[in-house]
């Protein structure tokens, strides 16, 4: 039996996970919910989009699970008070695993996380709540993924990696073995890194003009 679930949101991630939800999961989306300000159509993949400020009113929350679409928006802090808003009004958060990822039996997932195609999480890892893994990702073992991280698409992190809170890592993105990576960090498409991170830091890709004036390879901070 599949369980009714709301889906939080009205832009393309909303959609993309109304496609997987409902054609690889246990789960049956029957609408979706923005905040009043953000409402500008009252039908979504032709299904009710319903004010979130009084969603109970539409969806009971003892009936429905809730999954909340935003990607990175505000360093991943949107997508963490949907959740805590959602889940204080008694709805159950709801997780996507592809059918076609690779998640080995031991790996500890946290709950309302979203893995695409194509991840790879190998052994001993463990991953906090709220995290969106996007396609083709590499996670190497005993790694450690913490709360409310977006991780894009062909991204490596290898053995015996800790990545904090709300991260945020770009496309083609990769983090040598043994290091640390702290939480609010922002990591540029392309981005190699090779030494631990303070939280709070910005790495943004080298230009040539970087490596002509004598900045070290594979990163500059910002």
């Amino acid at each position: 039996m599949t369980k009714p679930l709301i889906i939080v949101g009205n832009t393309a991630f909303a959609e993309i996970a109304y496609e997987y939800f409902t054609h690889d999961s246990p789960y049956r989306v029957v609408g979706f919910s923005v905040e009043r300000e953000w409402l500008k159509e009252t039908q979504l993949c032709g299904l009710p989009v319903a004010p979130f400020e009084d969603l109970e009113e539409h969806f009971a929350p003892q009936e429905h699970a809730i999954f909340v679409a935003a990607t990175y928006t505000q360093q991943n802090r949107l997508r963490a008070r949907l959740l805590d808003e959602a889940e204080a009004r008694g709805y159950t958060p709801a997780s996507y695993i592809s059918s076609k990822a690779f998640v080995w039996r031991n790996v500890e997932l946290g709950e309302h996380c979203f893995i695409f195609e194509n991840n790879v999480i190998q052994p001993f890892c463990k991953l906090g709540r709220n995290n969106i893994l996007w396609s083709g990702n590499h996670i190497g073992h005993h790694s450690t993924i913490g709360d409310h991280c977006f991780i894009a698409s062909h991204i490596v992190i290898s053995g015996f990696v800790t990545v904090g809170d709300y991260v945020f890592m770009g496309v083609n993105a990769s983090l040598a073995n043994n290091l640390t990576l702290g939480s609010d960090c922002w990591i540029g498409p392309g981005v190699t890194v090779t030494r631990d991170v303070e939280p709070g830091t910005m790495l943004k890709p080298v230009s040539m003009r970087d490596v002509r004036t004598g900045i070290p390879p594979f990163f500059r901070e910002e």
